[in-house]
């Protein structure tokens, strides 16, 4: 029989809760250890249509990427966060969430997300937190081959970026908010950087620093690693029956 318990001592092996950032919120967030587990679901985040995704498919428990709660302090309805708890909890589904500490881990978000835009892994973005990598492409590639790859194979449903006039080679990728690494990636002699959640001022910061920028989005540079949790899981344990989710996808549309 396998329990939550080993399905989370297995990610906690792969992606150490120790290594999460200080304001991060990992591991098992409700359940019981001792709850046996037939089927998984996977997803990026767990949501109130995730949560019935995983009722309906008869999962005895979620892993996803982001927290379900952060700092919560009641698990009632008075609460988006605590109405999702509550709502696991009478549905006996547990919640194991590995957030910072995956992105860091060895064939995490960031290993996944190089891999994914063909690059090949040489380096760590930011050594003391072990968040994003820089690689190299096989071949250089000019921006509006670049683009339309990435767009590709993240699923995204549009691009923000900013183009220096550089053919892309050299690249560093931060899963999820990364506009914050954007000197690291420069000062690491990259010609281009792909991340999400880019603000106006980091958009004239590239320009100045004449990277080339590339903003798919927080649920597609974060997606990639959740095909990757399955793989663990089916792995470790080939009696279990382990699934991604299909209701949950990139939230923001363009117009």
């Amino acid at each position: 029989m396998t329990t939550v318990g080993d399905i989370f001592d297995l990610l906690n092996e792969k992606a150490p809760v120790e290594s999460r950032m200080s304001f991060d919120n990992v591991g098992l967030l409700v359940g019981r250890r001792t709850a046996a587990v037939s089927r998984v679901l996977t997803a990026l985040d767990i949501t109130d249509e995730v949560i019935g995704e995983a009722a309906s498919r008869g999962c005895e428990i979620i892993v996803s990427h982001h927290p379900l709660f952060f700092e919560l302090k009641a698990v009632s309805d008075g609460s988006w966060e605590g109405e999702m708890a509550l709502s696991l909890a009478e549905k006996g589904i547990a919640a194991v969430c590995m957030h910072t500490n995956l992105d860091a881990a060895s064939g995490g978000v960031n290993d996944a997300l190089m891999a994914a835009l063909g690059g090949t892994v040489r380096a760590v973005l930011e050594p003391e937190s072990g968040i994003g990598r820089v690689g190299t492409l096989a071949a250089p590639m000019e921006m509006d081959a670049f683009l339309p790859l990435v767009k590709g194979v993240l699923h995204a449903n549009g691009l923000r970026y900013h183009d220096a006039g550089r053919p892309v080679e050299h690249l560093a990728v931060c899963g999820g908010s990364g506009g914050g690494e954007m000197a690291l990636a420069a000062a690491a002699g990259c010609d281009t950087y792909v991340t999400a959640d880019v603000k106006y001022h980091q958009f004239l910061q590239a320009k100045h620093l004449g990277l080339n920028l590339v903003d798919a989005g927080h649920f597609n540079t974060e997606n990639v690693v959740v095909p990757v949790l399955a793989q663990w899981l089916r792995e470790a344990f080939p009696v279990l029956e382990v699934l991604i989710s299909q209701v949950h996808g990139q939230t923001e549309r363009y117009f």
